[in-house]
């Protein structure tokens, strides 16, 4: 009898709706009738439903509150060949790209690993049992479709905790890696992937960047929560009258100079807290205002008061502009969709008097690829909007 024939079984709780039985790739500790042994923590699994349909195959951690993860709607196992299977096909719809997101967990079948390149250095984030069980491996076959120069291991993630995961400092193999710059869509940035926010740049703005540059040539900019300045570097590359970039970090705000430096590039830095510093600022300062905050939702008991957070610095950002000015907004609170995101523009819109036109309604780039049936993996969602007098 094959090996997949004995993949141990958890089975979903009758009465119970769990997400998995419309295609979800999760089941949590509190769905399947009872947990296997520890010995299975970090293998495979197949689960199955109240009248035993198979729901798939998927990695298995009894100490996590998301006990299982699908990577296969089939019954087989995680083996070297599937996984460097799946790794590989990851790579090959990047096609190429030089920096980018190589592989974005559940939604390149590999639950728990994010892999981003930036030129010949790959910086890699494991999250799951199963995944860390697969380090070498993993290792391995980036070696063999890449051949990096540098990777470098960010096991720093709080969230490896809840696998039962030491958290530790970043490294890189081979020994240490110095920060060094990279062409970004034309414009230089010094990536510092050891010590850098995310894994050394946010690179699912990277698009944005330009399309909003599009917008930039003779006006004057400001870039609100700037982080390394991204937007306010394409702007002022693009031809901007003036540009400001704004955050509350002090440590962002100094990358961002220093890439403005290596750019040639004049842009105006300033450390302030985004919601203080709009609301005295006199109507017609700016004509292309950037708002691209953290998130304010980052769980379901935050959704209301994150959308009173997003409508008041939109309204405050919306009584500056002229008309005829651009306000390119985002938020990146997975719980926070569309239409809630659009209507609390259409009321900051509504009671600062403006009118405004739809110019883009954004998302996430293709290598931070959307699943319909994992709602998480959409969080990334953005309006290009233009005042209208």
């Amino acid at each position: 009898m094959s090996e997949v024939s004995h993949l141990p079984t958890i089975r979903l709780k009758p009465g119970r709706r769990a997400r998995a039985q419309e295609g979800h790739p999760w089941v949590f500790a509190g769905e399947v009738e009872n947990l296997l042994p520890e010995s299975n923590n970090g293998g495979v699994a197949v689960c199955r439903d109240v009248r035993g349909k198979l729901l798939g195959s998927g990695i298995y951690n009894g100490l996590s509150q998301i006990v299982w993860r699908r990577f296969s709607p089939r019954a087989e196992l995680l083996d070297d060949a599937l996984f460097a299977r799946l790794l590989g096909d990851s790579i090959g719809r990047r096609n190429g790209q030089n920096v980018c997101r190589l592989v974005w967990s559940e939604s390149d079948r590999l639950p728990g690993l994010v892999v981003d390149r930036y030129g010949d250095v790959l910086v890699i984030q494991i999250s799951t049992l199963a995944m860390e069980g697969r380090r070498a491996l993993l290792a391995r076959v980036l070696c063999e479709h890449l051949a990096p120069d540098a990777m470098v291991w960010r096991d720093d993630l709080p969230v490896r905790a809840k696998e039962g995961l030491p958290i530790s400092a970043a490294r890189s193999e081979p020994g240490v890696l110095e920060a060094f710059w990279l062409d970004v869509n034309g414009v230089q940035f010094l990536i510092d992937p050891l010590g850098g926010q995310k894994t050394g740049l946010y690179l699912d703005q990277r698009e944005q960047h330009v399309l909003v540059a599009g917008y930039a040539k003779g006006r004057r900019v400001l870039d609100c929560f700037c982080n390394q300045g991204g937007f306010a570097l394409h702007a002022a590359r693009a031809g901007a009258a003036r540009v400001a970039a704004m955050d509350s970090s002090a440590d962002a705000l100094a990358a961002g100079r220093i890439n403005a430096d290596r750019n040639g590039l004049k842009v105006e830095f300033m450390e302030a807290n985004v919601f203080d510093a709009l609301k005295p600022m006199a109507p017609g300062s700016y004509d292309l205002i950037v708002l691209d905050p953290p998130p304010f939702a980052p769980g379901k008991d935050r959704v209301e008061g994150a959308l009173r957070g997003y409508k008041e610095i939109n309204l405050r950002a919306l009584k500056i502009l002229p008309a005829g000015g651009i306000l390119a907004t985002y938020t990146c609170s997975h719980h926070i969709g569309y239409e809630r995101f659009q209507d609390l523009l259409s009321e900051a819109a509504r009671d600062t008097g403006r009118t405004v036109r739809l110019l883009h309604r954004t998302g996430q780039p293709a290598d931070h690829p959307v699943m319909l049936n994992t709602p998480e993996s959409e969080y990334l969602r953005g309006y290009i909007l233009e005042v209208v007098e």
